[in-house]
């Protein structure tokens, strides 16, 4: 195993990417918090990993209100004791140019993929500075971090923000043992991608890619892994293209 003894909080736990990071931290030995705004789904999800022998609880949570992110924080500290690890996996897609976006629709994904990661990355810091320890993983994406792409404007800003945020953390505070990276995903098939696509746009899609397929949660949760462990002690500020090739023809 290898996070053994750690904990770890998920957000975006209840489906797609952030459900593959919680059980696979999970199967590789931490308690893992699983927090999401789907509290049916994301409970069940809990029930799961416990079921198959591992530490798993679910807290209800919409990363955009700071209230909230605090009492979570504080319930995965209070229940597990301490906390390691946090995942920002919470995210949403909408697509659109600048005019065809709403100021509500514009705010309220900013307000989940961004300011969420800042809230919970400001709730987290305190505690694992006075530890001297702490993994921080940001989920970005090739579409934000390292381009741009049409018809997609509050997106791939919202992407092009936690990228930079990332880095930002990195270097305040590396001296106080914190690793804070990124993972930027290639189109990977997840409910939210098939939400937003058909089957046919999906496939058509993933043959535009040198490896010509989507990408899996695992593969993702993966990755995660290897950033979360002790394998990348020495690795922050980090930006882990996880593409199938994809920013390597852009």
């Amino acid at each position: 195993m290898r996070l053994p003894s750690q904990v770890a909080l998920v957000t975006g736990a209840a489906s797609g990417i952030g459900l593959a990071v919680a059980r696979r931290f999970a199967a590789e030995g931490a308690s893992v918090m699983l927090a999401d705004a789907s509290e049916e789904a994301g409970a069940d999800a809990a029930w799961q990993i416990r079921a198959d022998g591992n530490h798993a609880q679910f807290a209800h949570l919409d990363v955009s209100q700071p209230d909230q992110v605090t009492q979570v924080v504080e319930q995965t500290i209070g229940t597990f004791g301490d906390l390691h690890i946090l995942f920002n996996g919470a995210g949403i897609l909408t697509y659109g140019t600048v005019l065809e976006t709403t100021v509500e629709a514009w705010q309220r994904l900013i307000a989940v993929n961004l300011t969420g990661t800042f809230l919970c990355s400001r709730a987290v810091l305190p505690h694992m500075i006075a530890r001297g320890r702490g993994a921080i993983i940001n989920v970005s994406s090739t579409t934000g971090s390292h381009d741009a792409c049409a018809h997609a404007a509050a997106y791939v800003s919202s992407k092009g923000g936690v990228t930079l945020l990332t880095r930002s953390m990195a270097i305040d505070f590396a001296k106080q043992g914190i690793r804070v990276n990124a993972i930027c995903p290639g189109p990977t098939d997840t409910p939210m991608l098939r939400k937003a696509l058909t089957p046919a746009e999906l496939e058509a899609f993933a043959k535009t890619y040198p490896m010509g397929r989507l990408g899996r949660s695992d593969e993702i949760a993966a990755a995660a892994l290897f950033l979360a462990s002790e394998d990348a002690s020495f690795v922050t500020g980090e930006m882990l293209h996880v593409d199938g090739g994809q920013t390597a023809e852009v």
